[in-house]
């Protein structure tokens, strides 16, 4: 058994990894991480910026990483995080490892540029609602319910819009975060946000060996195919092999 906590992409919380879990068997188990002021954690306030969205987060981990050690000592941990999940998934993998002393098996990035290639700054503070409605409808990895129902959207707006102020950082305060564990980079083909080629730099983020794995799709395959991409970590961090 091997602890997974899973990071959303923007616009999103935990919710999306609701039905992982029925995926993993019992190879992994599937821990859905929440920002500050969402999903599991919308009654606390959001945390501003980068490095507090970091901290909170890896508090978050940290604690339950250590709770579930508590009544099973060893317990291992990865970590998955898709595209703006990501850049936050590594660097809160990196602060729990500070914490606990313990490195996780594999920190799984999928759909992701490195910080480096990004563009610094805001993307979003120009488009209007609409455009950037349409946007996300296009890209597919919203359910239509929520495009179409007002107060849904309005909420889904104001979270792709907060997440975009958080990424404009990453060039800045991620571009040098640099890990000692192993990484696995999930690729889609036809991600013309995050293509092959691109996620592939992220293996400049680690001094441990690195795995690439290419599959078919676009932006957001690699959430829409649980399955799959369950089956690839558990091969990679040897999940049910001890």
């Amino acid at each position: 058994m091997l602890l997974l906590y899973c990071f959303p992409h923007a616009g999103a919380t935990s919710l999306v990894y609701r039905g992982w879990q029925q995926h993993a068997g019992s190879r992994l188990c599937v821990r859905g991480v929440d920002a500050p002021g969402r999903g599991t954690r919308r009654r606390e306030r959001r945390a501003e910026g980068f490095n507090a969205l970091v901290r909170a987060m890896a508090e978050q981990v940290v604690a339950d990483l250590l709770a579930e050690r508590a009544r099973t000592p060893g317990m291992r941990w990865a970590t998955f995080g898709h595209s703006f999940g990501a850049t936050t998934s590594l660097a809160v993998a990196a602060a729990v490892t500070r914490q606990v002393g313990t490195a996780p098996e594999r920190a799984v990035l999928s759909g992701a540029v490195p910080p480096p290639l990004q563009r610094p700054g805001e993307l979003l503070a120009g488009v209007r609602d609409e455009e950037l409605l349409a946007r996300t409808a296009a890209d597919g990895g919203t359910p239509p319910a929520v495009l179409a129902d007002p107060t849904m959207s309005r909420i889904l707006l104001r979270m792709l819009r907060e997440d975009d102020v958080v990424r404009a950082e990453f060039a800045r305060e991620a571009a040098g975060l640099r890990v000692d564990f192993p990484l696995t980079l999930i690729a889609a083909r036809q991600d013309v946000y995050a293509p092959p080629e691109k996620v592939w730099a992220w293996s400049a983020h680690s001094t441990a060996p690195v795995r690439r794995e290419e599959i078919d799709g676009g932006h957001f395959a690699a959430v829409q195919n649980p399955k799959q991409t369950l089956t690839t970590i558990a091969e990679h961090t040897g999940a049910g092999e001890r």
